[in-house]
This record gives structure tokens, C-alpha cells and sequence, in this order.
């Protein structure tokens, strides 16, 4: 029996999808109020993205779908696996369109998002002194109101971004869903996990 953590959200319907596909659901299951699941021979914890490592570096879940941004801001002590393919978008600095020139002749930016750990660490690598105002959502806001100067956030299609008169300007890194792995259930489940891992791959 694997516990397995699944973010819900933006990611679900992707991740059971794949499990379906690869024959580790036997039935397509939906994102509801139930937060734990049997399905199988899995047992599904239905968390917040952001808690998944949290659960799998607990050794509360085994194994866990985390996107590769969540890794980089929580940087769990567990293994990465697997890239699945899945969820696959950008991390990236975005602002007004006039204030792109100013972005990249700056030493010093105001800049709002939910990675602080991310922005520090690569503004840090460009020598870019920055001020971070950390916020669970709605980021986009922050530049139109003057709240902040510039945003980093998970891009897509680029439509909320232009929806909002807001252009990428700088590329941080790529993301996509990740499979991660308690270390002592790599050790004590490894022939379940490698099952799970040959099934995905």
C-alpha cells in the first residue's frame, strides 16, 4: 500500500489523469470535500500544492505529485524522482510593459510574490538588491496598484498576465509535476515504488 499525496487545484485533474492512464487508478476519481481516498492498492491525501512536500518529507504520504516550483521554495529533504510531464510552465518575473528597461538596469526592486525563497536566491545570483512582499494570491494586483514594482509567478499562456496590461519580462526557471519520495519509503516500500516509478515512466 503506497500513500500518496496529490495537490488539488490546477494540478488534479492532470495527476489522476496520468495515474489512470498508467493503470495505478482503476477508476477516474474527482476533486472533492473528501481529503483521503482509497483507491487500489493507493491511498490518495488530497492536499494544498504547497503542503505536498510537507507530507512526503513527514513520511505521512510516500510519494507525492509536486510541482518543480513548490520543490525549489520549500526545498524538501526528500528524493526526486521523476519528471511527469505534466503541468508544465514557467516561473517568471512580469511587470508593466514601461517599466521592463527600468527591470533590467536596476540594483534594487520592489517585487511581490509567493516564492520569496526563489526570488532571493536569483535575484541573489544576478546581484540585484530586492524587496519582497510575500502574498498567497492574486499577484498580478500588486504592480497595478502600486504595491510592488514587479511580480514572480507561475506562467502558463501568458492571458492573466495580459489580461491585466502585465508582460513577462525575465524567465527564472522551468516547471512542471514532479514525483517525489519519502527517503525511508524508498527504503522499506522500494519494490512498491519502484512498481509506481516503472508504471509512470
Amino acid at each position: 500500500m503506497i500513500k500518496l499525496a496529490v495537490p488539488k487545484g490546477r494540478l488534479f485533474e492532470e495527476s489522476v489523469e496520468l495515474l489512470y492512464a498508467r493503470g495505478l487508478l482503476p477508476e477516474r476519481i474527482e476533486e472533492g470535500r473528501k481529503l483521503t481516498l482509497r483507491v487500489g492498492e493507493l491511498t490518495l491525501f488530497l492536499v494544498k500544492p504547497f503542503d505536498v512536500p510537507v507530507y512526503v518529507e513527514n513520511g505521512t504520504a510516500d510519494m507525492g505529485v509536486c510541482g518543480y516550483d513548490v520543490y525549489l521554495e520549500r526545498n524538501p529533504d526528500v528524493y526526486r524522482l521523476l519528471d511527469l510531464g505534466i503541468g508544465v510552465c514557467r516561473i517568471s518575473v512580469a511587470g508593466k510593459p514601461e517599466s521592463e528597461e527600468r527591470y533590467f538596469k536596476s540594483s534594487y526592486l520592489k517585487l511581490a510574490t509567493k516564492y520569496p525563497n526563489v526570488a532571493r536566491s536569483f535575484f541573489s545570483r544576478k546581484g540585484v538588491k530586492v524587496d519582497i512582499l510575500v502574498l498567497s494570491g492574486s499577484v498580478e494586483l500588486a504592480p497595478l496598484i502600486g504595491l510592488s514594482d514587479f511580480i514572480l509567478d507561475l506562467v502558463q499562456t501568458g492571458r492573466t498576465l495580459k489580461e491585466n496590461g502585465l508582460i513577462e519580462i525575465e524567465e527564472v526557471d522551468r516547471s512542471s509535476a514532479w514525483l517525489i519520495c519519502n527517503r525511508a519509503s524508498f527504503r522499506n516500500k522500494s519494490s512498491y515504488i519502484r512498481e509506481v516509478i516503472e508504471k509512470l515512466s
